[in-house]
């Protein structure tokens, strides 16, 4: 249990955080932070072993794909991203961005329609970004990981409609989410003060005030994250003007 006595609006605030990762690593310890966690290492081993499965032909995507929910979980970044919330930024942007397309490409999986899958993960993506829901799900393990699998499963769902739906479809969604996702940014990073308690007395250890992390956080959400999303859609793009996009596209 992590326990801090902050001031904020002239009062002192007690607060406690148990973040599933544990205490936010420093410098010092970072390289030592490994989550060896047995039940995560053995869901994360089964679910290799399901995906080698199923994905026949596809395996080295699914590899890929699981190996990069290992970084988010098990590397050092988890620990980081207790500390710092441009951490935990990467760690979400692994999961909706890389990993679950990797996954969705090496399973094929058909579930439901496009637009109702961009409306859900745009949902999911601000609830869990939202101050008070981000602060319960780094107090409660259960917490965390409703977080961790709805942010997963949205997006899993998303890039199953973009796979299967038409270029034109494909491109409205892609851009939609780049739209959502720019703008969760943009406020972000140009908030006024910091917004995310449990980052208050974490961030000092890398040389970052609190709002100067959150700045970081917002840009990468901004930036980078946005360049993926524009990578695809201008991939289906490609697809749309070359020959034989007559159809909806199932790779």
């Amino acid at each position: 249990m992590v326990r801090h006595r902050v001031r904020m609006n002239g009062a002192d605030v007690n607060q406690e955080w148990i973040p599933y990762c544990g205490p936010g690593a420093t410098p010092m310890d970072m390289a030592g932070r490994w989550n060896l966690d047995p039940v995560l290492l053995l869901a994360l081993a089964a679910l290799l072993a399901l995906l080698w499965f199923q994905a026949r032909g596809r395996r080295a995507l699914a590899v890929v794909g699981v190996g990069l929910l290992a970084i988010s979980f098990v590397s050092p970044l988890c620990a980081l991203s207790s500390a710092l919330f441009a951490a935990r930024t990467v760690h979400h942007l692994l999961l909706v961005a890389a990993a679950a397309p990797l996954l969705v490409w090496a399973t094929r999986p058909r579930i439901g329609g496009l637009a109702a899958a961009t409306a859900m993960q745009t949902i999911v993506f601000w609830i869990w970004h939202a101050p008070g829901a981000y602060s319960a799900a780094l107090s409660s393990d259960l917490v965390y990981w409703v977080m961790q699998l709805s942010l997963l499963g949205s997006a899993v769902w998303f890039w199953s409609g973009v796979r299967r739906a038409s270029a034109p479809g494909a491109i409205a969604g892609l851009l939609i989410t780049t739209v959502q996702m720019g703008l969760l940014g943009a406020l972000i990073a140009f908030a006024g003060q910091p917004l995310y308690e449990p980052h208050l007395l974490t961030t000092a250890a890398w040389g970052l005030s609190p709002l100067e992390d959150q700045q970081v956080a917002g840009l990468l959400m901004w930036a980078p994250a946005l360049g993926l999303y524009l990578a695809a859609a201008l991939w289906r793009v490609g697809k749309l003007i070359g020959p034989g996009e007559a159809r909806p596209v199932v790779l």
